[in-house]
Order: C-alpha cells, then structure tokens, then sequence
C-alpha cells in the first residue's frame, strides 16, 4: 500500500475522508492505495492519484512506512512526498478533501495505518521550511 503525502503552497497536507460502503468509512486517510502486479511503489502512486483525485503527480523521496494488523490482514504503508504537477485535486474516490497544517494532523481522525506516519510527517514539514 502506498500514500502521497502532498503539500500545497501554504504547508498544508491533502488528506482524503473514506465514503460510506469503504472499510475504514468516516476516517481519513492520505492518499494512494494498492499496488498492482508489477507495480513499484512510485509508479502506484502515480497511477492511484490520477484515479483518486485527478492529478498527476511526481513522486518525491520516501517520508516513512507502518506496518498495521487489521481485522481484515496486515498491511505496509510506505509514504512518499508527491508533487502536483497538473490538475486540481477533486475527491473522485473520496467523501470530501481538506488541506491540514502539519501541527494539526493529529486532531483528525486519521486510520490506524496512516497516524504512525504522523512524526515522520512532521520531521518532513519541518524539514520543508
């Protein structure tokens, strides 16, 4: 599984709400999703946010990876910086989209999966400044 940890030119990251009828509906997630047969981890994220959110994108360098056991399997999570290198991000699979400031990640009810990226988040952010 992969996610995009995108910013936009105020600092803030894209974190996407999972619709109802999803697992994991009502909570946030980043962006991105799973790899496909022969897939490298750049080239899902590329794939997954032009279907997500009608992007297209460059992946960046890797900001962090989580390992999660859900009832339903385990799962590795591995995060990259992406850039928005054309269109406007639309939730095309996604109840709605907000754009977060890094030091308010952890008030949104992010996935199991996703919140242990969080310091690694940060430290990127910061790093950004």
């Amino acid at each position: 599984m992969t996610a995009a940890i995108l910013f936009d030119d105020l600092g803030r990251v894209l974190v996407g709400l999972r619709p109802v009828g999803k697992r994991l509906a009502g909570l946030w997630e980043f962006p991105g999703g799973k790899l496909e047969a022969g897939e490298t981890p750049e080239e899902c994220l590329v794939r997954e946010l032009r279907e997500e959110l009608g992007v297209a994108v460059r992946v960046g360098v890797l900001i962090g990876e989580n390992v999660h056991t859900y009832e339903f399997g385990t799962i590795r999570l591995v995060a990259f910086e992406a850039v928005i290198e054309s269109g406007e991000p639309a939730p095309l699979d996604h109840e709605r989209l907000d754009w977060i400031l890094p030091a308010s990640l952890e008030a949104v009810n992010l996935t199991p999966a996703d919140r242990p990226l969080l310091p690694a988040i940060l430290a990127f952010a910061g790093a950004r400044i």
